[in-house]
């Protein structure tokens, strides 16, 4: 036994006498959100693990009964990023092997066709970019998007910016923002993110919401340096925003990023921490990522079984650029339609690809 195997069992047994006679399913069915429980569930493997995805399966399926999950598609329309993740390979490599920016008639081309693939759900994604006419140019695209796409719903993920920034996105038509937390620890944020810091990252989760926006958060788990307490810890932190939607992804080391020869993490906890996310927290849209995939083959299924109600399909960027958006890996899983339909039906659910998923 390894030494972090070694410190898992010691610390489950640890849980597991304190807990006494009432276990940590018990507590989690009976809605006793106690932080001994949720370190306890973290860990579930087995039967227990069966039962705790069952019950955040039927939290899903109480709050979202029409069992839709709702699909999106990605458009990647920039890899030039400010910030020097030691996780990530974008920042290497917009810098040193080609930085790209589409431009606007190549996404309202791209936005077009996938209206017509009835696709109801778009992401714009890239790097963290600040610059005032980088964002001038995104809200120029966003106009022309819903100009002639009305009911199509615009997904942000472009990192920290500015208050006034997220108003000018906001004003421009795009509904929904993801801005990622990664980790509730700030000494450990800081560790991952140098050139930034956690307090930073709480403000733009409140600006946005200020800015009327639907908010998406989510952590890492896996990190190089973190506990089973920073993701009980996460699990709490997330009471501290308006959200609508919360997804956690697997630490993947980048090929050429500073953690390129750390450990990737494991699926396990990932899955269970999906489970406690649907409990603690079940009216909330959460993403079964491709990370999942990535991580272990089937990992998106369980991910569904997990609680999961989204999913996102790599069909909006040009096939030529995929491989200079390495979020953590140059080979990244990028699933297509007939893939991702194919992962929602064997979880016995539906893939809604013409609306956004409402609960009800």
């Amino acid at each position: 036994m390894d030494e972090n195997s070694l410190y898992f069992f010691k610390f489950y047994q640890k849980i597991s006498m304190k807990m006494h006679d009432k276990s940590a399913l018990e507590l989690l069915v009976r809605g006793d959100f106690e932080k001994d429980a949720l370190h306890s569930a973290l860990l579930f493997k087995g039967r227990e693990r069966e039962q705790l995805f069952e019950l955040a399966r039927n939290k899903r399926d109480e709050y979202f009964p029409s069992r839709q999950v709702e699909v999106r598609s990605v458009i990647e329309i920039s890899n030039i990023c400010r910030s020097k993740c030691n996780f990530c390979n974008i920042n290497f490599y917009a810098r040193n092997r080609k930085g790209y920016c589409l431009t606007y008639e190549e996404i309202m081309g791209i936005a077009k066709r996938l209206y017509y693939k009835n696709r109801k759900v778009i992401l714009l994604q890239s790097g963290e970019n600040k610059s005032q006419k980088y964002i001038d140019f995104v809200c120029k695209c966003i106009s022309g998007i819903k100009k002639k796409f009305k009911d199509l719903v615009i997904i942000l993920c472009l990192g920290s910016l500015s208050r006034l920034q997220f108003r000018q996105l906001r004003q421009a038509g795009a509904e929904r923002y993801i801005l990622k937390f990664e980790t509730s620890n700030p000494v450990l944020y800081k560790n991952i993110k140098p050139d930034d810091s956690l307090e930073e990252r709480v403000n733009g989760l409140v600006a946005l919401s200020e800015s009327g926006f639907e908010v998406g958060t989510g952590n890492i788990i896996g990190l190089p340096g973190q506990t089973i307490e920073d993701i009980v810890n996460d699990l709490f932190f997330i009471r501290n925003f308006k959200l609508t939607m919360v997804s956690s992804s697997v630490f993947i080391p980048g090929e050429d990023s500073n953690y390129r020869n750390e450990p990737k993490g494991g699926i396990n906890i990932i899955l269970n921490y999906i489970a406690l996310i649907r409990i603690l927290y079940p009216q909330m849209l959460i993403p079964s990522t491709s990370s999942l995939e990535k991580a272990k083959k089937g990992g998106q299924h369980l991910g569904l079984l997990a609680g999961a109600n989204t999913v996102t399909i790599h069909d909006g960027t040009p096939a030529g650029i995929k491989k200079y958006f390495p979020i953590y890996s140059v080979k990244r899983f990028t699933p297509d339609e007939k893939r991702i339909k194919k992962v929602v039906e064997k979880a016995h659910l539906i893939a809604n690809v013409t609306m956004p998923v409402k609960n009800s």
